[in-house]
């Protein structure tokens, strides 16, 4: 009988999940904030309803494959294209700066290490922690205020995509230096194997994918094919070029994103992670956070670690957008429009403490800038924009929404 509490923590994680979502919510706060203090509620640090079960960890790690796979679903590959190499330069200085401001902050708290040792790859996981971008806040924001489809906004939208297709390739070659048996040489060889593998399956995939949804229009049959599609190239990515699954699953979404049920691939994955993966996922990384190992030198690091991942973006983006002859004023609004951080940064978290390159305390600042960075975007957004005259905009955001605030 031992083995059916996983029926009972699971509910006990549903409810409490949901509860605290919709409660952040109230408070114009992301869904995944309140899901992540769920767990922390329920979990070991307060009042131990639930602890993490091996069970429970793999659940999590499928929530991860589906929300990659969602996020590459999202993707409109259309908008990347229009917007060129503006959005790709300040995406690219977007991973670059917070990486190494991540490093270095590591480095300057806890030492300096040689390239090549563990510590080192530690350090600049760190950084890889703080490059990814969350738009959602940001978009809602622009359009309440009339200026989403400016081009500011479009800038914002398409560099923020493009910067998390980046960070996912950063964490790939991090993870694969990380294997004592790995050569560096062979994580670059096999990452650009896969890359090559998933161009050629791609485009085969997608031409298949485009005939059965012409055959089958708006049919379940779709996602369940996509979903499977999903599930192998996690897989691949993993067992065969080792690399992380989530690559292999946000690649699987960017071949499915240009068909024309892609939305509808997208709903039916939404409602597995409303009602049940995402709740797990998130509420898992508030479960296994320790604060039991808090030091006054972890929590100096935590503020560090939120306020260097805020001016990264802030002075990386914001200094290059200068570059391509934005105005002083409109470059500070790019800079604040990408800081916001959610559910890639809490993935890319998890990852790192799979493979030994996290603890399970360093959650705590990773929840630290989502929470601060999710209230402070919009408040200075809207203090940019304040006596800017609006234009109307009644077109929905689409895919550029965070699919993690659908919740």
């Amino acid at each position: 009988m031992e083995s059916y509490s996983i029926l009972r923590d699971l509910a006990i994680i549903v409810i409490a999940a949901k509860f605290f979502g919709l409660l952040a919510r109230k408070i114009n706060i992301p869904q995944v904030a309140g899901e992540i203090i769920a767990g922390l509620i329920i979990g070991p640090c307060m009042l131990g309803f639930v602890t993490q079960t091996d069970f429970i960890t793999q659940m999590a790690e499928l929530g991860v494959v589906l929300l990659m796979f969602s996020a590459g679903l999202t993707t409109n590959l259309r908008d990347l294209l229009k917007t060129g190499p503006i959005a790709l330069m300040i995406a690219l200085v977007g991973v670059l700066v917070p990486l190494g401001g991540g490093w270095l902050l590591y480095s300057c708290f806890y030492g300096f290490a040689p390239v090549g040792d563990l510590h080192f790859y530690k350090a600049v996981f760190i950084g890889c922690i703080m490059t990814a971008t969350s738009v959602s806040i940001t978009v809602q924001v622009l359009k309440e205020l009339g200026h989403l489809k400016e081009r500011v906004g479009t800038t914002i939208m398409s560099a923020a995509i493009i910067d998390d297709v980046i960070g996912i390739i950063v964490l790939t070659f991090v993870i694969g230096f990380v294997n004592p048996k790995v050569q560096p040489v062979d994580v670059v060889v096999n990452t650009a194997l896969f890359f090559v593998f998933a161009l050629g399956v791609g485009f085969l995939f997608y031409y298949l994918f485009k005939w059965l949804d012409t055959r089958y229009p708006h049919q379940r049959r779709i996602p369940i094919f996509g979903l499977a599609l999903c599930l192998s190239l996690a897989y691949i990515a993993e067992t065969i070029f080792g690399i992380a699954d989530i690559t292999g699953a946000f690649v699987a979404g960017i071949i499915l994103c240009s068909i024309n049920d892609s939305e509808y691939i997208a709903e039916k994955m939404d409602i597995g992670s409303y009602m049940f993966f995402g709740p797990v996922f998130f509420s898992s990384i508030g479960i296994k956070t320790e604060f039991s190992g808090m030091t006054i030198e972890l929590l100096l690091f935590s503020v560090g670690f939120v306020v260097v991942a805020l001016l990264c973006k802030i002075v990386g983006c914001g200094l290059i957008s200068r570059c391509f002859k934005f105005n002083q004023k409109d470059s500070l609004k790019i800079g604040i429009g990408m800081m916001t951080r959610g559910e890639v940064a809490l993935i890319v978290a998890q990852k790192g403490l799979s493979v030994g390159l996290l603890e399970p305390v360093f959650f705590t600042p990773v929840i630290l800038l989502i929470i601060v960075s999710s209230l402070a975007t919009p408040i200075a957004l809207k203090s940019l924009y304040r006596g800017e005259p609006s234009v109307q905009d009644a077109t929905s955001i689409g895919n550029e929404e965070d699919f993690v605030d659908s919740y």
